[in-house]
């Protein structure tokens, strides 16, 4: 392919990249549309209705007004004139009664949660996390009142009504809440509190409504919420099959950093017999879930709205949008449209709960749900979710029981995994001492083999030497490999660690966010607005350790611009890390000059000289030769042999 071939590809790529950039739709887009697909569906269930209850409704029309009436709803009907009502009854079905009522908010809470109940709609108005509090030190509001629905969509007297535009009554323990806003649970107690919507068929012989059922325990942050349909034989069209949930939530932001609690937030859900998965969490996304659904998570980097049915939700269409740096108090919308079976015949009950809290690992796996899944501990490759699971965070609640500084426990998980990890650093230096004793024999084959032509014979030469002076020099990058799932795992725990949020220690006030010494009135590219000192201390200590090791390796010009690359790297990686979380920074800091004593250590305890004779012993001895070795000899020889009889 020439140069001019690949330009074209190239042009080609960015094109067709750059137009689906463009014509990507909007975030109000996305929602109209989904708007639309349940609005067409409603449309065809209504003509399905009207089609089949014609004759039925024009009966239940000329029936007396007074027959139908609930007993006990918001409003009196019988203040409203009957032209008023009949508008009513035109626009809200069989829930006319419902239609008018007192505004208002009831308020349930334990000792961990505070719930605004609307008595408009049934349904949370917003959710406040009692022990957790903002970036800015504001109450930790999960669900915020305007920002978040949640209404159940059917069809009554060929109407689509929507339970977020009826009336409920609020009941303690069974009973009405009359002259009541307000009620809490404590210690081993539970709350029952519901909110019951009345139709118009309602009578206490027949009693025919909708119920909204919320038990909350002292100190859970799952509540039970059951969803109850009764003697809605009448009131919803008799052809309905399935009712349509549709929960939407404008995300509040909650930490320092915006952009990183942007990219960690994203919809999760859990199919009835399937693992869990999610929208990805750094673009917009859509996806319709097409069999029975277990849970459905609005998840943030420290905080889950999950939404459970314990028989499962039939399917739903789950939807993620970002929101623009405009909008600097919201991170993402997030949407579940989601249908539930229904059986006309008789009374229905959707039995749910509401996990409203913080992804605590701990916590979340007392559940049984895989909730813990949410939380990124590196699921993707067993070995990472492996060591956070039985090592890192057995390890690191363990020492939270002693009551110590979370920086203080970093510094003593960090000695522990070191002091299980001697054995292997011991064997990374072992091989790099017995690499840098050989390295004036390796600079003397670099000056025998000069020429690129030669590399070949120098590279053979090379592996020559090493074996017969008994160095393997991949002693050194295998302990080394088997070290990364242990980093790769810490990176992961670190930032997702919620024990670590809004904790100080030194200059850093949250070391679950990055550590500012210093804001920056201006933004450097790859790099931010601020400047984290425990990175900085991270990225040096890298280049320390990265100039005392190439001491140690043979030569650097056996591989041309590795040295050069590897005083890149803690470069690089001071733009990256600038924005983590600074216990994760802490963390690499500390590893680096545990290191470095090691090291030093290592020196003091291993004789180069002895080291040195020994190397010079094993190259007297004779080379013992690998079957694999001998196989290749032999074939060499009959190929040789070959082409001699060949010439004859």
């Amino acid at each position: 392919m020439t140069r001019d071939n690949i330009i074209g590809l190239l042009l080609i790529a960015a094109v067709i990249i750059g137009y689906s950039i463009w014509m990507a739709p909007s975030e109000e887009e996305r929602l109209e549309a989904l708007r639309e697909t349940r609005r067409q569906d409603s449309i065809a269930a209504a003509e399905r209705a009207r089609a089949e209850a014609l004759e039925t409704e024009v009966e239940e029309e000329a029936a007396p007004i007074a027959d139908t009436l609930p007993e006990s709803i918001p409003d009196d009907p019988a203040t409203l004139d009957s032209l008023e009502f009949q508008r009513l009854r035109d626009r809200m079905g069989y829930f006319s009664g419902t239609a008018t009522g007192e505004e208002g908010f009831f308020f349930i809470e334990n000792e961990v949660l505070r719930l605004k109940i609307n008595k408009k709609g049934g349904a949370i108005h917003s959710a406040k996390l009692k022990e957790y509090n903002s970036y800015d030190q504001n109450p930790l509001v999960l669900l915020k009142e305007e920002d978040h629905r949640f209404t159940f969509n059917f069809f009554s007297g060929n109407r689509n009504i929507a339970t977020e535009n009826i009336f409920f009554v609020p009941y303690l323990y069974g009973r009405p809440a009359a002259g009541r806003q307000e009620a809490s649970a404590t210690g081993e107690d539970s709350l029952v509190f519901s909110m019951r919507a009345y139709s118009d068929f309602h009578t206490t012989d027949n009693p025919s409504y909708i119920e909204f059922a919320y038990t909350l325990k002292g100190k859970e942050y799952m509540v039970d919420f059951d969803v109850r349909f009764k003697g809605m034989r009448e009131a919803i069209a008799p052809n309905t099959t399935f009712l349509n949930l549709d929960w939407q939530a404008k995300l509040l932001r909650h930490e320092k950093n915006r952009q990183n609690e942007q990219n960690n937030s994203t919809v999760y859900y859990k199919y009835a017999n399937d693992e869990v998965s999610r929208l990805r969490p750094t673009r917009d996304g859509s996806e319709r879930l097409t069999t029975s659904v277990r849970w459905i998570s609005f998840k943030q980097q420290f905080f889950s709205s999950a939404l459970i049915a314990r028989e499962g939700f039939a399917n739903a269409d789950i939807m993620s949008t970002t929101l623009g740096e405009g909008e600097d108090e919201y991170l993402k919308t997030m949407a579940a449209s989601i249908n539930l079976d229904y059986d006309a015949r008789a009374d229905n009950s959707y039995p749910m709960q509401w996990y409203l809290g913080p992804n605590n690992y701990r916590l979340l796996t007392t559940y049984d749900l895989e909730l813990e899944r949410q939380i990124p501990l590196g699921w993707g490759f067993f070995l990472t979710s492996w060591i956070n699971r039985f090592a890192v965070i057995p390890i690191f609640n363990f020492l939270d029981g002693f009551n110590l500084n979370y920086g203080i426990i970093i510094l003593i998980l960090t000695v522990l995994l070191k002091i299980i990890l001697l054995p292997i650093a011991f064997k990374t230096y072992l091989s790099q001492a017995k690499m840098r004793l050989l390295k004036p024999e390796i600079e003397e084959l670099n000056k025998k083999f000069p020429k690129k032509e030669e590399a070949m014979k120098k590279q053979q030469a090379t592996m020559a030497l090493y074996k017969k002076a008994g160095v393997n020099p991949m002693a050194g990058c295998i302990p080394m490999l088997l070290q990364l799932p242990i980093l790769i795992a810490l990176f992961r725990f670190f930032p997702s660690s919620i024990e670590l949020r809004q904790e100080g220690f030194l200059w850093a006030d949250d070391l679950s966010a990055y550590d500012s010494i210093l804001d920056l009135p201006f933004s450097i590219p790859f790099y931010g607005d601020h400047v984290s000192l425990f990175t900085l201390l991270m990225a040096g200590s890298m280049i320390i350790y990265t100039h005392l090791n190439s001491q140690m390796m043979s030569s650097s010009s056996q591989m041309p611009g590795m040295k050069t690359m590897m005083y890149f790297m803690p470069v690089m990686l001071l733009g990256i890390f600038n924005s983590f979380a600074s216990g994760l920074s802490y963390y690499y800091f500390l590893a680096n000059v545990i290191t470095f004593g090691q090291m030093f250590l290592f020196r003091r305890f291993i004789n180069e000289d002895a080291l040195h004779a020994k190397i010079e012993e094993n190259k007297k001895k004779p080379v013992k030769k690998s079957k694999w070795q001998k196989r290749m000899e032999e074939l060499a020889k009959q190929q040789e042999a070959q082409k001699k009889r060949r010439k004859r």
